[in-house]
């Protein structure tokens, strides 16, 4: 180990929750950077504080003790860089996710081709898309002016215009931007963000003056064929810690800390759904499922290419009524193994609301939480099934591509009773195809390290290789139609000793097939009635190594789509059976 890894600088990472505000310090230990320690408490941005600042104090005080380390100085302020005597830390990073959804008006040339891009982009982080302007919506700009002044948006994201094409098109669209900043009070001026036409820049700024603060990113939409967003997302972020300054007293302290490296929760997130991307099989994708709070979050990497849609109205506290947008409240009670009267789902569902602190305090708490993740990750999986790449592979282009690993994060995963339930949550919810492991981000870092790697890419990537992220299995999704009972796959296991066995998988079946955690073993999988195993087609198999997660490895011969037996009885019997494959 080199002596410039083990002086390294020590990290202090901050995440401003919707409900939890936590420090989190990494530092390097026996040459690695490990994760050492997290405080929490709980986030004061509304009444009583209305600061985030009192809840940071609290986390770095709870840090403080369980590290026996000084952070803070007699100023309150973090001790930056790190004394001779230990305290004080060299780094601060922090992510955020607190407060309403940025308000954005999406504004592009075609509405199904730049004004879509636009609000794209604008869904890569926590946002709401209030209005779109478009040539194609054919309103007067005295009516775009009036939706604009009605709805003071905090953000105009501008497209329009590929590389080389309309110019005169898209600076007529901003005549009602540029008017608007100017009646507007100086502090409610929107943000522009320019990502159209790149030969148009110089003109953009000349039209908007000094009448809002502007911010040129690369084209979001080059060709009518091309969309490329990430370029901009990074901009993005920009404004949205601009914004978060003026409406949240204490980010601009936090600002201060972090020598602006505070990114959104969901940009740190997907930053490292990316990199991961880039270290795993490129023949398959990686995703990545956050469910907070106040969004929930889905991020697919190909090979470096970041597709992530924050939904910013869905979440298991204030928005948590908001599922029953996109299901039925039957939809979530069948994922129940006990009976909950209608009207308890609903009083639970607005009582959550009103206290998104509120943690489940009863088996049907926390079964109507369970299964308001899992139709939130259904949703969120449909609304991102058009968007992933042509070259994402698949067993079906209505199912889920294969993707390699699959990590989630979130409270409803991390403090579920039993890892088991937390596993099978993501098996209901995402339905994966194929042959993935599934790991938990069972201490939430993952954004923090996204944040990190902006001043230092090595603690990343150690941090990633430590038990706080743990191996819940290798699942084997079998996919395809046929009878409940029928023979659906023959596997044949090649311990690391040399001892074998063999199990036969029913259709409609979930198995464990026994391997200690970290340990290796060679499978041969034999389809059966032409079933898909991800290994190249229906009826195609062979052999495949693996490494035993916290369950081994897990066959879920269930199909795809899941369908659940109608007879609610029979229904809450088989959940209870997959959960107790599970252990419980």
């Amino acid at each position: 180990m080199t002596t410039s890894l083990i002086d390294a600088d020590s990290l202090l990472a901050f995440d401003i929750g919707a409900v939890t505000t936590r420090a989190m310090l990494f530092d390097v230990v026996d040459g690695r950077y490990r994760f050492l320690a997290a405080g929490s408490s709980p986030t004061t941005a509304g009444a009583p504080f209305g600061d985030i600042g009192e809840g940071i104090r609290r986390a770095l005080d709870q840090l403080q003790e369980v590290t026996g380390r000084q952070l803070v100085g007699s100023n309150e302020a973090v001790i930056i860089p790190c004394g001779h005597d230990g305290s004080g830390v060299d780094r601060c990073v922090a992510t955020i996710s607190v407060g309403a959804p940025l308000k954005v008006v999406a504004l592009g040339l075609l509405e199904d081709v730049s004004a879509d891009s636009a609000q794209r982009l604008a869904t890569t982080t926590y946002a709401q898309v209030v209005d779109r302007f478009s040539l194609n919506d054919r309103r007067k700009a005295s009516s775009r002016l009036d939706s604009i002044l009605r709805l003071r948006p905090n953000v105009i994201i501008v497209a329009g215009g590929t590389e080389g094409g309309a110019s005169q098109s898209v600076l007529s669209q901003l005549e009602a931007v540029g008017l608007a900043c100017y009646l507007l009070p100086d502090d409610q001026r929107p943000e522009v963000l320019f990502a159209g036409n790149h030969a148009l820049a110089k003109d953009v700024e000349t039209a908007l003056g000094g009448l809002a603060h502007l911010l040129v990113a690369p084209n979001i939409r080059p060709s009518l064929e091309v969309e490329q967003l990430a370029p901009a997302q990074g901009q993005l972020a920009q404004i949205y810690r601009r914004v978060r300054e003026r409406q949240i007293p204490g980010v601009h302290e936090l600002n201060t800390w972090t020598n602006e490296n505070t990114l959104p929760t969901a940009t740190a997130f997907g930053r490292m759904i990316r990199f991961l991307s880039r270290v795993y099989d490129p023949a398959k994708g990686v995703l990545g499922i956050d469910i907070g709070a106040s969004a929930a979050t889905l991020a697919a990497s190909f090979s470096g290419d970041l597709t992530i849609a924050v939904h910013s109205d869905l979440g298991l506290g204030e928005n948590i009524p908001n599922i029953l947008r996109y299901c039925r409240l039957e939809d979530i009670s069948r994922w129940f193994t006990v009976e909950v009267p209608e009207g308890y789902v609903r009083n639970y569902l607005h009582n959550k609301a009103a206290h998104p602190a509120m943690i489940p305090a009863t088996v049907e708490d926390l079964a109507i939480e369970q299964g308001v993740a899992r139709q939130t990750m259904q949703a969120t999986v449909k609304r991102m099934a058009g968007k992933f790449p042509p070259k994402a592979a698949r067993s079906s282009p209505v199912l889920l591509p294969w993707f390699e690993p699959v990590v989630a994060s979130g409270s409803v995963f991390s403090n579920a009773p039993s890892r088991g339930q937390s596993l099978l949550m993501l098996l209901d919810g995402l339905q994966p195809t194929g042959i993935s492991t599934f790991v938990l981000d069972q201490n939430k870092l993952l954004p923090a390290l996204g944040a990190a790697s902006s001043v230092n890419t090595t603690l990343p990537v150690q941090v990633l290789e430590s038990s706080n992220f743990l191996n819940l299995s290798t699942v084997i999704s079998v996919t395809g139609q046929a009878q409940f009972g029928a023979p659906a796959l023959r596997v044949k296991v090649t311990y690391e000793a040399g001892n074998q066995s063999t199990v036969n998988v029913k259709y409609g079946a979930l198995e464990v097939i026994p391997l200690p955690a970290g340990q290796s073993a060679t499978l041969h999988l034999q389809p059966l009635n032409r079933m898909d195993v991800g290994m190249g087609g229906p009826g195609r198999g062979g052999n495949v190594r693996v490494v035993g997660g916290a369950f081994g490895v897990v066959i879920d011969a269930r199909g795809r789509p899941l369908r659940l037996p109608a007879d609610p009885g029979k229904r809450r019997e088989i959940i209870k059976k997959w959960i107790w494959t599970l252990g419980g």
